[in-house]
């Protein structure tokens, strides 16, 4: 990488990779004392699901930041502490995905899924906002070669993270279930190319 922000990318991705590599100490080793092995294996179902949808939803993230990154030619001590409190998000996430894991299907389970809820919503808003700020024309922090349909693109799509999320945590009164289902579909939507829907409208 020979560009102003590859040390802000490097950082990012090792900060992501540690993220992602926590998730798997939410599974917990099954001992002999605690009883027979496959009943324990099991009882953890709700830890591998919530392993796997947080694994791929920090993988969607790490993507979408490294789309940003490559409309990003300068960071300056905006840019940089934005950043990181966009990773301070990400770093946050295997202690939700802990807490839901061990309440689903328990009494508790409701405000288990609003923490896990509430921290994608402040993930969506660090987002936006570390891109609002980069894409801001008086701060020339963008590619000389600016793709403008493209920055255009990725606006619009993270718009939808902040009230699709908020949604989620209303939906947690009705139906934990449903709520857990649209926060997936969200993150099927992020995970798709910016350019997407433009393609399939044209």
């Amino acid at each position: 990488m020979t560009t102003e922000t590859a040390r802000v990318e490097a950082f990012s991705d090792g900060v992501f990779a540690i993220a992602i590599t926590l998730l798997i100490l939410n599974i917990k080793i099954p001992l002999p004392a605690g009883g027979p092995l496959g009943t324990q294996l099991v009882r953890q179902w709700t830890s591998y699901v919530s392993f796997a949808i947080s694994f791929v939803f920090i993988g969607i993230m790490w993507i979408n930041h490294h789309r940003l990154f490559t409309h990003i030619r300068r960071c300056d001590n905006g840019l940089l502490l934005l950043n990181l409190l966009l990773l301070l998000g990400v770093t946050f996430v295997p202690f939700p995905t802990s807490v839901l894991a061990a309440h689903l299907g328990q009494a508790d389970q409701r405000l288990a899924a609003m923490l896990y809820h509430g921290t994608y919503f402040f993930i969506a808003i660090f987002f936006n906002v570390l891109w609002r700020y980069a894409t801001s024309p008086a701060r020339h922090l963008l590619t000389h070669d600016v793709d403008t349909a493209a920055i255009a693109n990725i606006t619009r799509q993270y718009a939808f993270g902040p009230l699709t999320y908020l949604l989620c945590l209303a939906l947690t009164w009705i139906s934990v279930p449903a709520s857990l289902a649209l926060n997936n579909l969200l993150a099927c939507f992020f995970a798709l190319p910016p350019e997407w829907k433009r393609n399939r409208s044209g």
